[in-house]
């Protein structure tokens, strides 16, 4: 690919962004991350590229370093977590923003090449280098069997910083984590990392928490039901989402309390 690497525009727990070429970027995966976890994301953003929603194109991809990057389209404009810490977007209007995008990713048909919950967990189980314990990774298959999740489309990592406001409207990044699984899956997602990894590492600890309760609310009312209807919903489906954080390891002082959680869930399902 014709650039070269610039200044460092972003960071996220497995990746950096730099400035490439005119108009583009590079997503350089972290040393750590696998390379074929980088090529999820170009296969998932392409599928939803062309299924209609707002996300950048992909240019190409390559190797810097040893490290698996994507070059991407450059989308100029703040991230959603920007506005909300300078206080130019309230915590209420980055959760209406948020339920939006939640909403129109629900109501896109998924792409073929879009994994199942079941098989997303499959994958990131045989990768389990021992952070999570075997019985709990059986368990946890059993609930999604007994659960049957639908084939809905989930982007699963929705949060404010991964929201870049354009002058064209919101565009929604970093799709390495979507999955085929219903609304309330993705619902599930934004919960535990709005109101329990984020809080771990904010300057401000109330910002994710107060947007993920305007965000919850909102979406409620744009699925027309009841606030308690999608919490009773989504918490069935809660031991899965925390499994995944778990084997994500983004905020590792949080896995022993996150494991906790994840038997609490699954003996309440029992």
């Amino acid at each position: 690919m014709q650039g070269s690497l610039g200044e460092k525009i972003g960071e996220g727990a497995f990746s950096e962004a730099y400035a490439w070429a005119p108009g583009q970027v590079v997503k350089l995966f972290k040393a750590s991350v696998p390379r074929e976890f980088g090529r999820h994301e170009v296969r998932m953003i392409r599928a939803v590229l062309a299924a209609g929603l707002p996300v950048p194109e992909v240019f190409g991809e390559l190797t810097l370093d040893g490290r698996f990057g994507i070059v991407l389209q450059r989308l100029d404009g703040p991230t959603l977590l920007q506005l909300t810490r300078t206080g130019a977007v309230t915590f209420e209007q980055a959760g209406a923003i948020v339920a939006a995008l939640a909403m129109s990713v629900h109501t896109t048909p998924p792409p073929p090449e879009v994994p199942s919950v079941r098989g997303y967990m499959e994958a990131e189980l045989r990768h389990d280098d021992g952070k999570l314990p075997k019985h709990i990774a059986t368990d946890v298959l059993a609930l999604i069997d007994r659960l049957s999740p639908g084939d809905g489309l989930c982007h699963c990592d929705l949060s404010p910083g991964n929201v870049i406001m354009t002058a064209e409207g919101p565009k929604l990044v970093d799709w390495a984590f979507a999955m085929r699984a219903p609304a309330v899956v993705h619902l599930g997602f934004l919960h535990v990392i709005l109101s329990e990894l984020a809080p771990e590492i904010a300057d401000n600890p109330e910002r994710p928490r107060a947007t993920n309760a305007a965000a919850q609310s909102e979406y409620a009312q744009l699925a027309g039901m009841s606030l308690a209807e999608l919490t009773a919903a989504k918490e069935p489906y809660l031991p899965i989402v925390r499994t995944f954080a778990v084997l994500g390891d983004a905020v590792p002082s949080l896995r022993e309390r996150l494991i906790q959680r994840i038997e609490a869930g699954l003996r309440s399902e029992d």
